[in-house]
């Protein structure tokens, strides 16, 4: 498919910046669309052209949030704030509005509080736009389901016509992922956590964490009974806890549905909240 070989180019760029440091060349006085992914295990910082090319990026690891919750402001803050800084001294240039994003649903003050993070690191808040929404932006997504395996939850979208019209969310994620990892080998959760992220123990790590994996495509399975019009639609994996080789075949083989995983999927949302900059969003 075109669009995700697109958006694979504009990922594998982005994955090439946060983890050397590049600035990508922009023109003089071009207009920069910046993102702010809150994640549950990262926070991470996207600069995008106006051509919706990468520019510059960047993250750092943190437990701030959970279930889609700011649960640690002064600390969410002061990570946005010093991502913020690193980009504008790699940039050469003020970074004055940036976008972030929720989880569907969200409302309130629980929104507002996601744009009171950007505003008190210093910069105005662009837009603010759900976590399938932008994944789909990058994605192109028409018709289908996305299905975001976070830290804390699996949350499934359904996309009708370019809209999410039908949204479900069940608590197993990259969490439970971690806790059976420190069960399984009787180390504590940190321990666990950077054995997770070691991809040359991934197909050990793989056979351990399956029947998690299992479970998400259960939770998959019974949402999308919900939504019968959706049945023949493709399933888009994305987040951060989707990212093992063989997460993709598990599920589709226990969906037998077609199932499509983007590389370094951690990165959809991240760059979608940033191409969401300027936009009128619902």
């Amino acid at each position: 498919m075109q669009e995700i070989e697109q958006a694979n180019a504009v990922l594998k760029k982005f994955n090439d910046i946060v983890n050397t440091g590049k600035v990508y060349p922009y023109e003089n006085g071009d207009k920069l669309k910046i993102g702010v992914d809150l994640g549950t295990s990262s926070i991470v910082l996207v600069v995008l052209d106006s051509e919706n090319q990468p520019v510059y990026g960047s993250f750092e690891y943190a437990n701030v949030i959970r279930d889609g919750l700011v649960v640690d402001y002064i600390r969410s803050v002061e990570i946005v704030r010093n991502l913020k800084k690193d980009a504008e001294q790699a940039l050469g240039v003020k970074l004055k509005k940036a976008s972030g994003a929720v989880p569907p649903g969200t409302v309130g003050k629980n929104k507002a509080v996601v744009g009171n993070v950007i505003e008190s690191a210093g910069m105005e808040v662009d837009t603010i736009v759900d976590e399938p929404t932008a994944a789909s932006m990058l994605l192109k997504i028409h018709d289908g389901a996305v299905v975001d395996v976070g830290g804390g939850t699996t949350g499934i979208s359904t996309f009708q016509n370019g809209k999410v019209d039908y949204v479900f969310d069940e608590p197993t994620g990259g969490t439970h992922i971690t806790l059976v990892l420190a069960g399984y080998h009787k180390i504590t959760f940190e321990e666990a956590e950077k054995l997770k992220r070691d991809k040359q123990k991934e197909k050990d790590n793989f056979l351990v964490i399956q029947p998690v994996v299992e479970k998400m495509a259960e939770i998959t399975r019974r949402a999308l009974e919900k939504a019968e019009e959706h049945s023949d639609y493709p399933i888009y994996l994305v987040g951060g806890a989707s990212n093992f080789s063989d997460f993709s075949s598990t599920f589709s083989n226990y969906l037998n549905r077609t199932v499509i995983k983007p590389d370094f999927p951690q990165f959809v949302t991240p760059i979608g909240i940033a191409m969401s900059s300027g936009k009128e969003v619902d």
